[in-house]
């Protein structure tokens, strides 16, 4: 059986979150927004799943509105928040489904972050000089796992009542999300990341905010997202983050033992770097690289040994050039373009660390000969 280690990217189903989606794939299939028996049971699966998202990030109910994943609810999020012509501030190391809607504002800025990949305070009091209409700095990054300190940047831009949202997607199901102690008025979150399906996610959002639906129709989800409602996706949905609740410590535990095997071991491996290592982070993310090999050919070379992890974002992985998390934290070229991925799911073991680390030994070698470094 394969290791995989690409958790950040997606996870898979989990099998109690199959079970209580199949009723509506296989059983009912009203449509919620019919009035007769069969489309009532679905308004009250939605209903109740809505309540299980709102309870893993501790808000009302009223607050969730369902998506058809993390970038409709971050694109949401920036254009339905900020009326035009308006301006944006987003933090240079955004998913692209924060960076490319930002880009195509009237106007943009773009928040710097350290060489650890985080926003400095002064970075944040430049941004907010321009007199933004929204910020946008996510919680956890992708890529590297870095956590923001979006309490303290949230409380800067309250001080200048500008609206602020983070896109919690990397971060729900890791790390605890209370949108109260962040300070947030709206918040990311995607199912697939949390052993849920994929296809749905959903924006959450502080009821004072002017939100501008995007998708306009039916009027479903309160007038926010119309649409026939994805029933059995939003099941799931409101399954997994019941559980991500329930298990939050016990999955962030093992993931944090893994984790500090699998940096033991890569210290044992010549010439490892690990990008953003003096930065909080995520309990399951390692982000590195081995200087002179090309990322995506170890990716393959780890591939052929059924060893699955990344080289960054998986919605960016077919486009040429190194990371633009790494080229904002100011790291040289060619080292960012070995960077590879490590994200460590709920059930992997120490056998897949040991896996990970005995390809990643073995490549290290192969890849090198006679000390000149290999390239693709």
């Amino acid at each position: 059986m394969a290791t995989y280690l690409d958790h950040n990217a997606t996870t898979p189903l989990d099998g109690r979150v199959l079970d209580a989606m199949l009723p509506f794939l296989q059983l009912h299939h009203g449509n919620p927004s019919a009035v007769y028996r069969e489309g009532r049971v679905a308004r009250q699966a939605i209903e109740a799943a809505r309540e299980q998202v709102a309870q893993l990030v501790n808000v009302h109910p009223s607050q969730v509105i369902f998506t058809s994943g993390g970038t409709e609810a971050n694109n949401l999020a920036l254009k339905g928040a900020v009326s035009s012509p308006g301006c944006l501030a987003v933090s240079a190391i955004e998913h692209a489904s924060v960076l490319e809607p930002a880009r195509q504002a009237r106007s943009f800025i773009e928040i710097s972050v350290d060489s650890d990949g985080l926003v400095t305070e002064d970075a944040m009091h430049e941004a907010l000089a321009a007199s933004p209409q929204l910020v946008s700095v996510m919680l956890a990054n992708n890529e590297t796992g870095v956590i923001q300190d979006v309490a303290r940047l949230a409380a800067m831009a309250a001080e200048r009542k500008v609206p602020f949202h983070t896109d919690a997607v990397q971060a729900a199901g890791k790390i605890e999300v209370d949108i109260a102690g962040l300070g947030v008025q709206l918040l990311t979150l995607s199912a697939h990341k949390i052993y849920g399906p994929k296809g749905i996610g959903a924006l959450v959002f502080d009821k004072h905010i002017d939100l501008l639906p995007q998708m306009l129709g039916g009027g479903q989800e309160d007038g926010y997202r119309s649409g026939t409602e994805n029933v059995a996706a939003i099941v799931g949905f409101g399954k997994a983050a019941e559980l991500a609740a329930a298990e939050l410590e016990q999955r962030r535990v093992n993931s944090e033992s893994l984790k500090q095997r699998l940096l033991q071991g890569l210290a044992q491996i010549d010439n490892v770097v690990v990008f953003a290592s003096g930065a909080p982070g995520l309990p399951n993310t390692v982000y590195l690289a081995l200087p002179g090999i090309a990322g995506e050919t170890l990716l393959m070379e780890m591939d052929r040994a059924d060893v699955a992890v990344a080289s960054g974002s998986a919605c960016d992985s077919r486009k040429a050039g190194p990371s633009h998390v790494l080229q904002a934290m100011g790291i040289e070229t060619t080292l960012a373009e070995s960077a590879v991925r490590v994200s460590i799911g709920k059930d992997n073991t120490e056998q897949d660390i040991d896996n990970f680390l005995h390809a990643l030994s073995r490549q290290a070698k192969n890849l090198r000969v006679d000390d000149m470094l290999v390239w693709a």
